[in-house]
């Protein structure tokens, strides 16, 4: 009796089991959330093994006005801000407080990857805390050879109106750029950079700079945290204070403190922030509107 009970409940048990099976293999599926209007293009690697993959967000205008060329946002870190980018500028345009304007986040091809080891190689300019890094002047080369001839010739891009922006070491790898190839892009966007790394590199960078008589023009805005790490935060208010004292007549400037954000949190406003000043000069409107 014991053996037959026993049995009884095992085909009911494989019973159970098999209509669990077929019920959940009967449950729809349901498309992953995709951005809308974006494209991912793979770039083929470079001579140093780089494979950048790079993410395009299209006006919502662009198939539309087929004529029409926009100004491009670079942005470092494409698998963290290209999101960010994308979710702002949506009410920006509506805000009618800056151009519409194509989206290209900087990014890597494959998966799984180690996007630390990845940026550290590239953003920085200079070698710091041990690994491989220090390797910005290869980036830039290959944005300025590679990358921007190639969004211009695949994308309506204006050539005349190119922002680069970047966050901590994205943020570092902007600024480097402006003071190396400051003819490339004509306004930068710095949120929390990371300037005091490789034993503050960039104020030694940015000095030279100045006594080579090489003017700036554009448009920066430059931002921290008001609770980041006090050692950060203070290589960001030194680096501030070096741009006020340069009266740099080409450059027009602005820098906020995010009240109350660490190095993650502040991102998303200082990109706001940034995004209304670089295209301030190109805004359908200024000043307060009614809403609805």
């Amino acid at each position: 009796m014991t053996t037959r009970t026993s049995v009884s409940f095992a085909i009911l048990a494989l019973a159970l089991s098999a209509d669990l099976v077929s019920a959940q293999s009967a449950r729809p599926t349901f498309p992953p959330h995709t951005i809308g209007n974006s494209h991912l293009r793979v770039l083929p690697p470079t001579p140093a093994g780089r494979h950048y993959q790079l993410h395009v967000g299209l006006p919502a205008s662009y198939a539309r006005e087929t004529t029409r060329r926009y100004p491009v946002v670079f942005v470092t870190d494409a698998y963290w801000d290209f999101q960010k980018m994308d979710a702002i500028r949506g009410g920006l345009v509506y805000d009618k407080v800056v151009p519409e304007f194509i989206i290209v986040g900087l990014g890597y091809a494959g998966e799984n990857l180690d996007y630390d080891a990845l940026r550290r190689w590239e953003l920085p300019p200079a070698p710091f805390g041990g690994g491989e890094s220090g390797h910005a002047a290869d980036f830039l080369r290959t944005i300025e050879t590679e990358i921007i001839p190639f969004v211009e010739r695949e994308y309506r891009a204006d050539p005349s109106c190119r922002v680069l922006a970047g966050a901590s070491l994205g943020g570092l790898f902007t600024l480097y750029s402006m003071y190396t190839k400051p003819e490339l892009f004509q306004a930068y966007i710095a949120a929390t950079p990371a300037v005091a790394v490789a034993n503050n590199w960039l104020f030694t960078y940015e000095e030279a700079f100045v006594k080579s008589g090489r003017p700036l023009k554009g448009r920066l805005f430059m931002a921290g945290g008001g609770n980041e790490s006090p050692s950060f935060l203070g290589g960001i208010l030194r680096f501030n204070q070096r741009i006020v004292s340069r009266k740099s007549a080409g450059l027009a400037y602005e820098f906020r403190i995010i009240d109350g954000e660490r190095h993650a949190g502040m991102q998303l406003e200082a990109y706001v922030r940034g995004l209304r000043f670089v295209f301030a000069p190109l805004a359908p409107e200024t000043g307060p509107s009614g809403g609805h």
